[in-house]
Formats: structure tokens, sequence, C-alpha cells
């Protein structure tokens, strides 16, 4: 029996791609570069500042600019954290429907709780959660399985009790490492080039509330 539904937040939870790239260009319009379209950013909006800022700069943590160029991203994101955020289509329905039937759901994610929970209640969503597990919650995150398990130390439930919903590799990876059972969001940022077979997921949902009917299962 599923006691607890659990979600990434980038790209599962929430389209917070549009914030997240108009961050990004800023930081690129900083350096006199011109915007990227948001279809050419929305794949690595999961994958966090390293990852936008790789995309947008070509460049690793290593580099002498990262630091710099890193603050004047974040800086802008927090300042303009829910200007076009939306719940995906679906999303408050399939919440909505998990209180009725009394399950508890969550999120658990590697954006830092500096942005997890204005985000959160910008949506209107953080009072409604059981737990919001950040990527600076736990001393590791994703795909570590420190932070799902966190999460079923504060909900009181089992891991095998558990659904996570996720749209990267980590996220199944976390799921089955914890015990979990792990289920890709298709319509999360996942890359077209991305083969999905080989990320030992135990299901996949084309649109949020198809996620009731793994419930039972």
């Amino acid at each position: 029996m599923i006691k607890a539904v659990l979600f990434d937040l980038d790209g599962t939870f929430a389209d917070t791609a549009p914030d997240l790239a108009a961050a990004l260009n800023h930081t690129r319009a900083s350096r006199n570069l011109s915007p990227l379209p948001l279809d050419v950013i929305r794949p690595q909006a999961s994958h966090g500042s390293r990852g936008l800022l790789k995309l947008g700069f070509g460049i690793e943590p290593e580099h002498p600019d990262y630091n710099a160029l890193r603050d004047i991203f974040l800086d802008y994101y927090e300042r303009n954290i829910c200007v076009h955020t939306r719940l995906f289509s679906d999303m408050a329905e399939l919440v909505a429907e998990l209180e009725q039937r009394n399950i508890k759901w969550g999120i658990i994610t590697n954006k830092p709780h500096r942005f997890t929970l204005p985000l959160m209640q910008a949506l209107g969503m953080a009072s409604r959660a059981a737990c919001l597990i950040s990527g600076d919650t736990c001393a590791h995150a994703k795909p570590h399985p420190e932070p799902m398990l966190k999460a079923c130390e504060l909900l009181g439930v089992a891991p095998e009790q558990c659904l996570y919903l996720g749209d990267d590799l980590r996220d199944m990876q976390a799921a089955n490492a914890s015990g979990m059972r792990g289920i890709i969001a298709n319509y999360g940022y996942v890359s077209d080039d991305v083969s999905v077979k080989n990320w030992n997921a135990q299901g996949s949902v084309d649109k949020p509330t198809e996620l009731l009917g793994l419930i039972a299962l």
C-alpha cells in the first residue's frame, strides 16, 4: 500500500524553466551575450546553476569566472523566483486527490532551501506539503539516498510505501538506492536524446494524474 507520494521540484512538480531561463539570460546579458531560446534551456533546467552555467557559458566550477557568474544568476533568480513558474498541468488535481485519500505528499529536490521554500510558498503549496527536503537539508543530495530516507523519517513511512516522481536519472538512482518506487515524469525536462530505458524506473507517466493509476499496484 502506497502511503506517500514524493516529488522532484524542477521539471516534475512545477515548470520552473521560464524563470531559470530568464536568470541565465540575465547573466549572459551581463557579459554582453545574446539570450538563448527557452527550448534550448529547458532540457537543462533540472541540472541547477551548474548545468545552466555550463550551457550558457561553457564553464565548470573550476573556472575563475564561475563564482561571479553564479552569484549574478542566483541573485536574479531569487528576486524573480516565481514570475512565470507554474504547477504542471494536472498537478493541482493530483495533489488534491492525494489529500482526499489521506496520502501524504512532499518534495525532495536538489534545489537549495533558499529557493525551495519561497518558491513553494509562492505556488501556495508550502504549508500543504508534508515535507520539503532541499539539496542542503542533508549532508548528501540526490542521487544519494539520504534525502529520500530523511523524507521517510519525517513522514513516518517506509521507503517501500513511497512513490517518487522525477524527471532525471539521479531521481531514479536515489529512489532505487533508498528502496522507493521511482516513476519517470515524461512530461518534464527529459531531453529527447536521453534513453530512459537505462534509468531502472518502475514506471512512467505522461501527465501527473496518471500517477493515481499506479498507487494501488
